[in-house]
């Protein structure tokens, strides 16, 4: 590539093969249409099915293309935080594979971030989002009950911290994911958490989002597991730097 990227697209991948070809295309199709040097970092977790096979047939003389493969798989949040460190973009987007929420979302984060913010997070609770496609009921309901626990324990400012649609630049992604720990799905509350202790501007961006009836999430096994990481998250990151008074999650 001639130029440094402006902005990076990370996504993490595992057992992807049916629809990662649509997507990569999708995001291809999208950045090529905005006229700037871009990249795309995939980062596959370890899959058992053709994934890796798949993206390499895609970015097979595409030099704007990344694959990065783990050994074994590790979790979701190991896999971002692999990509987003390797990411070189001016501006660091990570987005789950299925395109839950629309490649094209990303045009109202560069802005935001170019101008004021530090980090902005797709929020399916803000004012003006538009949920199109809606998980069923009783996944809503655990993922309403977690969020209460994420702002009694760890974050109190953050409607929505598990949209898999989240943006960063690209100094901040470094110095917050460099201190990550945890590498499941809790991962989302903990780097807010993170970057809500060092000062950084947070903004919630409402976003057009499809549900995937094919999420990796279990809500009974890892909701236990996710509940008992936001304990975690606050001794892991005790000796952090308290919050400045100006500081802390600017959003809607």
């Amino acid at each position: 590539m001639s130029q440094e990227p402006y902005i990076s697209i990370v996504i993490p991948a595992y057992n992807e093969e049916r629809r990662i070809g649509k997507s990569l295309e999708s995001i291809f199709t999208f950045l090529e249409s905005e006229g700037v040097p871009f990249e795309v970092v995939v980062v596959d977790d370890g899959s058992r099915d053709n994934t890796i096979g798949m993206v390499k047939a895609f970015l097979k003389g595409a030099p704007q293309g990344k694959l990065i493969q783990n050994e074994e798989n590790r979790g979701k949040g190991f896999t971002v935080r692999r990509g987003m460190l390797a990411a070189s973009g001016r501006h660091v987007i990570f987005s789950d594979a299925d395109l839950s929420t629309p490649i094209q979302e990303a045009r109202k984060f560069l802005p935001l971030l170019e101008k004021q913010y530090d980090i902005v997070i797709g929020s399916r609770q803000a004012a003006g989002s538009n949920v199109v496609v809606r998980q069923q009921k009783y996944r809503e309901l655990m993922g309403k009950t977690f969020n209460l626990f994420v702002r009694a324990l760890v974050v109190d400012q953050i409607a929505d911290t598990q949209c898999g649609f989240k943006g960063f630049r690209q100094t901040v992604a470094r110095d917050v994911f460099q201190r990550q720990r945890l590498f499941g799905f809790s991962f989302d509350v903990e780097i807010l958490y993170i970057a809500h202790r060092l000062g950084y501007a947070i903004r919630e961006e409402p976003i057009e989002w499809h549900n995937s009836f094919e999420s990796k999430v279990n809500v009974f096994t890892d909701s236990t597991q996710m509940l008992l990481d936001l304990f975690k998250i606050r001794w892991l990151h005790r000796n952090l730097k308290e919050l400045p008074a100006s500081g802390g999650p600017l959003h809607l």
